[in-house]
């Protein structure tokens, strides 16, 4: 009497492979694979999933279609470890165009090259090769796009599918709205007397141009396959705010005010408008760069460490032409913009974006919360001071301010959250799964 062990992870046997036939008792791990309903029976019926299974798939995980009777109603066939596994992702394999897309979802479900190892195969690759290889592609089957060895993934909706006009709208003359709405601001503020009509323009103003930074996120390369938490939408506004009012503000509390209006960075809140053109097209050369190398490479490992390089030329490039705009801001309005703080800042914002983009929510959310709650806490902790006996709460700020300038406390908080999000990004974003299709993640 065979045992039938309880399903293990979502890719791998719950034990080491055993040949085919490895006798009476033996664990069979495409049963296993396969689930409590699979059929004893070594038979299979026609086709690599074993008569209807391939018809009657609706996922790539165990969930049965609407209606259907469970697995039971279409059983792996036994004895085929590497079967039972493409019985268990049918849809996936029966739409894939090419072998990477596979290796892709199984490595993200988990899959490791030791797995794969369970399957008879040197790493994911390879298994991955076998199971898109054994699906039947017919070529009547229009619906089925054609199969090639080397054929590039579908492209999803959004980064990569924009094309003609809505390419030039979406990757130059919407990136570039903010920067020109800010401007126009700054230059209307300059002739506009003081009064509530003053007010009033800022306000609008300041509203304009975060709706127009709103557009650049819901559309083209930087849009995000789900709506960004609230967590991330809060942090955001205060990391932009503090750049522009914070050092102004922390440096007049330590000094015992602010008894009047402190000043405003402007020539900050001008570069980093004027960046999100650079911001968009640095995000759609790396999203297309990597889909091309995911098109050309051979294997998991090959794609990661081409990809690799190329996130941090890119950021790089973005951190250079901020450095830029941050100094032609502070040249056309004749004021020092706070280069490190926001080049700290520009670099945190676009790498949390990137992420959410491919699919990543936790890390970019937690950098940002722990960024923003670093700089509340410490201008809290200067204007708690100031209650009887709460002096003490002040002195790490004070301290920090008096050697290095209020511009320390926005660059260290946002500098070591975005190197703490490069070194989740650079691995999450060299794998081959978060550049394919999301609905195979």
């Amino acid at each position: 009497m065979t045992t039938h062990h309880a399903p293990g992870p979502l890719d791998a046997p719950s034990r080491p492979a055993e040949p085919a036939h490895s006798g009476p008792g033996g664990p069979d791990p495409a049963r296993s694979l396969a689930g409590p309903g699979a059929a004893s029976s070594g038979h299979s019926g026609p086709g690599p999933f074993g008569g209807a299974a391939a018809n009657s798939a609706v996922g790539t995980g165990d969930s049965p279609a609407p209606g259907s009777s469970g697995l039971a109603a279409a059983a792996p066939p036994g004895g085929d470890p590497v079967k039972a596994l493409m019985y268990r992702h049918r849809e996936l394999c029966a739409r894939a165009v090419d072998p990477l897309e596979i290796a892709a979802a199984l490595e993200a479900h988990g899959m490791t090259d030791r797995t794969a190892a369970r399957f008879r195969h040197r790493d994911v690759f390879s298994l991955a090769e076998e199971m898109y290889a054994r699906v039947p592609r017919h070529s009547s089957d229009r619906s089925a796009p054609p199969a090639s060895a080397h054929a590039a993934p579908e492209p999803v909706a959004g980064p990569a599918a924009d094309a003609g006009p809505s390419r030039l709208l979406i990757l130059v003359l919407l990136p570039a709205l903010p920067g020109a709405l800010c401007a126009g601001l700054l230059a209307g503020l300059a002739q506009a007397p003081p009064g509530r009509a003053r007010t009033l323009a800022v306000v609008a103003g300041v509203l304009a141009v975060l709706s127009a930074v709103q557009l650049c996120l819901r559309h083209g390369p930087l849009r995000s396959p789900r709506p960004a938490g609230v967590a991330v939408r809060l942090a955001t506004l205060w990391l932009l705010g503090y750049a522009v009012l914070g050092d102004g503000l922390l440096d007049a509390a330590v000094r015992g005010g602010p008894d009047r209006l402190w000043p405003v960075d402007t020539a900050t809140a001008l570069g980093l408008a004027l960046a999100m053109w650079p911001a968009v097209l640095c995000a759609r050369l790396f999203t297309g760069g990597a889909r091309r190398r995911l098109a050309r490479s051979r294997g998991l490992g090959e794609f990661a460490a081409a990809t690799r390089p190329l996130l941090l030329a890119f950021l790089t490039c973005y951190l250079a032409a901020l450095a830029g705009l941050l100094a032609l801001a502070g040249a056309l309005l004749d004021a020092s913009p706070a280069l490190a703080g926001a080049g700290a800042l520009g670099a945190l914002l676009l790498l949390a974006r990137l992420l959410l983009v491919h699919g990543h929510r936790a890390a970019p959310t937690v950098a940002l919360a722990t960024a923003a709650g670093v700089e509340l806490a410490v201008l809290c902790s200067v204007l708690a001071s100031r209650l009887p006996g709460c002096d003490v709460l002040a002195v790490p700020a004070e301290t920090l301010i008096e050697v290095c300038g209020a511009e320390a406390v926005p660059t260290l908080a946002c500098a070591v959250a975005a190197f703490a999000l490069l070194v989740r990004a650079v691995p999450a974003l060299s794998r081959a799964s978060a550049h394919t299709d999301p609905g195979t993640r």
